[in-house]
């Protein structure tokens, strides 16, 4: 195996590896420092109100950080002794960047910021040859890749009530039914 196909194979192999790492946001409390971001917080605003919020990471579909935020709503709404919530103000925001990668092992999340690494080598025929991640790419030539990562954050302001949900009401919510049809769909952190 020649240089240039051994170096493809192994940056493929820890292409493969650190894709391997990367998952979903699972359903967490937000804490700075885990080893995956995102999560839910709740603030209480008085007896039976309280604003609750999902933040997913990139790899979290919408419909995941909004039934995350309803499945916290319902636990904190029997957790508080409630059996129904209703959601007054409800809203998700997007949260999207489109950049220039021209470096695929060395995109914008890497460790230290601006700086990237460069390298020569030894092109057969060509002689050595430097590469570095703003002058081109020697193993797919010189095109930069677009990429575009968008994140997803859902809120809501929830009232708390007791006995039979309403009929008819959007917006009311019986708390362990929504329990029981999401749960078996939360994936929780594996630790």
């Amino acid at each position: 195996m020649n240089m240039k196909t051994a170096a493809i194979v192994a940056a493929l192999g820890l292409g493969l590896g650190l894709t391997a790492c990367e998952t979903a946001t699972p359903y967490q409390p937000l804490e700075h420092g885990t080893a995956i971001s995102g999560g839910f917080t709740d603030q209480r605003l008085d007896a039976d109100h309280f604003r609750v919020s999902f933040q997913g990471n990139t790899l979290t579909s919408r419909a995941t950080v909004e039934s995350y935020l309803l499945y916290r709503a319902a636990e904190l709404t029997t957790s508080q002794g409630f059996d129904w919530f209703e959601t007054i103000d409800r809203h998700t925001d997007r949260d999207r960047h489109t950049y220039l990668d021209p470096d695929p092992f060395y995109g914008p999340g890497y460790a230290f910021g601006y700086f990237r690494p460069s390298w020569r080598y030894y092109g057969g025929g060509f002689g050595w040859r430097s590469w570095g991640p703003f002058w081109g790419d020697p193993f797919w030539g010189d095109t930069a890749e677009v990429e575009t990562v968008q994140k997803f954050e859902a809120t809501a302001e929830i009232a708390m009530h007791h006995g039979p949900k309403p009929e008819g009401d959007p917006k009311a919510f019986d708390a362990r039914a929504v329990i029981a049809n999401l749960g078996p769909k939360i994936e929780r952190p594996h630790h």
